[in-house]
């Protein structure tokens, strides 16, 4: 029985051949790289696709340097967050003719490492991490040392000097602080999958610094009203709804418990929701609920969720705008300015409950 012809990719000097030039003459062409007449160009190009050629990758970025692809690294590609961020930094690259490689880390410094290290071995021609930790970052200082242009996402790493695209938080931290403050609320739960018990990014054990920095304004929003948070409210480094809901339900049996819940993402929010509705109680009735990060869903449940929305889409564009500029070769840029966070009142949150208010400890 003769066996079928086996499929085999073409190659350049197939392309070469097929164009009457030279292989390197098809190489330059093909890679866009080095004098080639437009004349021989246009031949190439015809020839390529003809036999349907596919470039080799690694090759070609061995020839000229450059992969024309970028690596992004994200902490959790489930979260909403990061994925109408990737959209974002996939729509500006692909304007510069750059592909992505997507990377995902589980929040975890060792994966993240691992990821950095796998996407520099495949030539990359420049990196968007959104780091896992504010102060293990030595694969990310290696990344600009060996030149490769790098930008941060969502969070800022002290000491590495490169730019991070993110939300100016603050203001609207401090405004839904506020808002839980003056309608009474003193025992408030903070949530969040990010590791750390600590807002100072550079104490001993930080939060992860967009965490940090949400941890902070609610810190500030108590010590403006003469008051102490209690830092016992927070729960971080969970894993999983179980463990959220786990979190929710501790906060809320304790003897004196929590009267409001901040979720740190809108994942989190949607299991604390979840851990409300099995418990029976009413939001905002009995407990009050505001998040991070708008979604959807938020606007469609009774009550919608009160957020403080960031501009995910935009900070996502302008951290792959700013990698596109950055592989062109641009030198002279300014730093990219924090867009603004905005606190969008809903209905979850109300007044203190009144048999919480009767029994709560002042403080």
């Amino acid at each position: 029985m003769t066996k079928p012809a086996q499929h085999r990719d073409h190659t350049v000097a197939d392309v070469a051949r097929e164009a009457g030039v030279s292989k390197a003459q098809a190489a330059r062409a093909l890679g866009a790289y080095g004098a080639v007449s437009d004349a021989v160009r246009s031949r190439v190009l015809a020839a390529a696709a003809r036999l349907n050629y596919r470039p080799n990758l690694p090759a070609r970025a061995l020839n000229t340097g450059r992969s024309q692809s970028v690596g992004v690294v994200v902490g959790d590609i489930e979260n909403p967050y990061f994925s109408l961020a990737t959209r974002g930094i996939s729509d500006a690259v692909e304007r510069s003719g750059l592909g992505l490689v997507l990377a995902n880390t589980g929040e975890r410094v060792a994966a993240e490492r691992r990821a950095v290290e796998m996407l520099m071995d495949q030539r990359v021609d420049g990196l968007i991490v959104a780091p896992a930790s504010t102060t293990d970052a030595a694969h990310l200082q290696a990344v600009v040392d060996a030149g490769r242009p790098l930008v941060l996402l969502d969070r800022a790493v002290p000491g590495l000097a490169v730019d991070a695209a993110c939300a100016d938080i603050a203001p609207a931290t401090g405004n839904a602080a506020d808002r839980l403050l003056s309608m009474g609320h003193r025992r408030i739960g903070y949530i969040t999958t990010g590791h750390g018990s600590g807002t100072d990014p550079d104490g001993p054990d930080p939060l992860p610094s967009p965490v940090a920095a949400r941890v902070a304004g609610l810190v500030d929003g108590f010590t403006a009203r003469g008051l102490t948070w209690d830092r016992s409210l927070l729960r971080s480094g969970l894993h999983g709804e179980g463990e959220i809901r786990k979190a929710v339900a501790d906060l809320l049996g304790d003897p004196d418990p929590a009267t409001a819940l901040i979720a740190s993402d809108s994942l989190i929010g949607l299991a604390v929701v979840g851990a409300l509705q099995e418990q029976g109680l009413r939001i905002p009735e009995d407990v009050s609920i505001l998040m991070y990060d708008d979604q959807p869903w938020a606007r469609l449940v009774t009550p919608p969720i009160t957020v403080v929305a960031q501009p995910t889409y935009d900070i996502g564009h302008a951290a792959g705008a700013r990698l596109a500029a950055l592989v062109d070769g641009a030198t002279k840029t300014t730093p990219l300015v924090p867009l603004p966070a905005t606190l969008v009142e809903r209905g979850s949150i109300g007044p203190v409950p009144a048999r919480a208010a009767g029994g709560r400890k002042r403080g």
